[in-house]
């Protein structure tokens, strides 16, 4: 029998080791979960200004609010999903609703076309990302979180940052368009596919209900409404966790929009942009593995602080060294992707730890909605400053935020409850 055919037949168990074959499936999974949104990070901005004439940036970053939007909305309403749809037929749906987005964003006649398409990979983007961490946490159980977490944002991020460098470089030798998000194609087919070949993780998640040691709370609300209440103000280490993931991704959506423009401006071409960004999320997601696993070893909160600190100072040293544009762009690339490769599973887990398995997935899922309503308002805020006082003061603000957030992640969020 193969080690396939007998992961299928075997008994439920929680674990790593135990769940190795579905567990790689859903990290290959999320690859292209990730080369799908990857498209967009080196061309898109500059399509907005080159080839459809936007003069202004908040016009051109329309299509970040747009996706940010939609996939804050979309992680939101699949947690709630989970107790009516299995994971796997959300995981499935999602791929389904991302096969125009390549097309689209290759052939768009017009600017409004984009934007409907990061509508369709916001939905995308919400499903698929969602399912594949809640379905690595649920076969991992308690212990390994952490580790799960950074594997499954690794697998995402560095296809990120590896489809931005590519489309960069195809960009240089086609043309913006439509060679560079043709490629989604490819991801768009083997997701799909790989997908259907998982299985649901339901019976894991009810073997770690049935082995939890603490005992839901005699009238706790599980409901999404209580959820989104208690992980967005009312628990103070969830709020901690939920405005250090948006001011993340908040940067997240400010760069996406900006460097290109500022690069470009500086008197980059699109091979070196793509570099950069390229470099953010390859950093972002390799670095995940080993700062998921040390979270499991001494806490979240030390990496969460620090990290939103680490941040900060990438985009103080993208202003310090703009003189010499590719070198400013490498250094601050290298700081903003280790600064959030040391966040972003931390966080994850943390919000994890701190959630009973009756509500985890609602939990998770307003975390998600507010880390990645932070693309929306970074795009929102790129867009309105960089109209009126320009993209320095950008960049400026971005790192005040950060530096913000992090020593506010040190003041609210505290330890979490012992593993169970």
């Amino acid at each position: 029998m193969s080690v396939a055919a007998r992961a299928a037949t075997g008994p439920v168990r929680l674990g790593l080791r135990e769940n190795r074959v579905q567990f790689t499936l859903l990290v290959v999974v999320n690859v292209c979960v990730g080369g799908l949104v990857g498209l967009e990070r080196t061309t898109v901005p500059l399509i907005g200004s080159h080839v459809f004439g936007l003069t202004s940036d908040l016009a051109v970053f329309s299509f970040i609010v747009a996706f940010g939007a939609t996939k804050a909305a979309t992680n939101l309403a699949a947690g709630a999903l989970t107790a009516r749809f299995r994971r796997k037929q959300l995981l499935v749906t999602g791929w389904l609703i991302g096969i125009p987005v390549p097309f689209a964003l290759a052939w768009a006649p017009s600017w409004g076309w984009i934007v409907a398409a990061n509508v369709l990979l916001g939905l995308n983007q919400g499903l698929t990302w969602s399912m594949t961490v809640n379905m690595k946490i649920d076969l991992v159980g308690p212990a390994r979180r952490g580790l799960a977490t950074g594997l499954n944002e690794a697998a995402g991020y560095t296809a990120v940052g590896g489809t931005a460098l590519l489309t960069g470089y195809l960009a240089t030798g086609y043309g913006l368009r439509p060679a560079p998000e043709l490629i989604g194609v490819v991801f768009v087919a083997a997701g799909l596919a790989l997908s259907l070949a998982v299985r649901d993780t339901a019976a894991h998640v009810a073997l770690e209900l049935a082995q939890h040691t603490e005992p839901l709370p005699t009238g706790e609300n599980t409901s999404l409404a209580a959820t989104f209440a208690r992980t967005s103000w009312r628990h103070r280490s969830l709020r901690g966790a939920s405005q250090a993931g948006l001011v993340n991704n908040l940067n997240d959506g400010l760069t996406w929009g900006v460097f290109p423009l500022l690069f470009t401006d500086r008197g980059l071409g699109l091979a070196a942009v793509g570099l950069i960004k390229g470099l953010y999320p390859i950093l972002w997601g390799l670095g995940q593995i080993p700062s998921g696993h040390l979270s499991d070893r001494v806490g979240r909160k030390p990496l969460i602080v620090y990290g939103m600190l680490v941040q900060a100072a990438g985009f103080v040293l993208a202003l310090v060294l703009l003189d010499r544009p590719l070198l400013a762009g490498v250094v601050s690339a290298v700081f903003l992707g280790l600064g959030t490769a040391m966040v972003y599973p931390a966080l994850i887990a943390s919000v994890s730890d701190h959630a009973h398995p009756a509500w985890r997935a609602n939990a998770l899922g307003t975390y998600r909605f507010w880390r990645d309503i932070g693309y929306a308002a970074g795009a929102l805020l790129a867009g309105i400053l960089a109209d009126t006082l320009g993209l320095n003061a950008t960049v400026i603000a971005a790192a005040a935020l950060t530096a913000a957030s992090g020593l506010l992640a040190a003041r609210w969020i505290g330890a979490p409850r012992p593993a169970h």
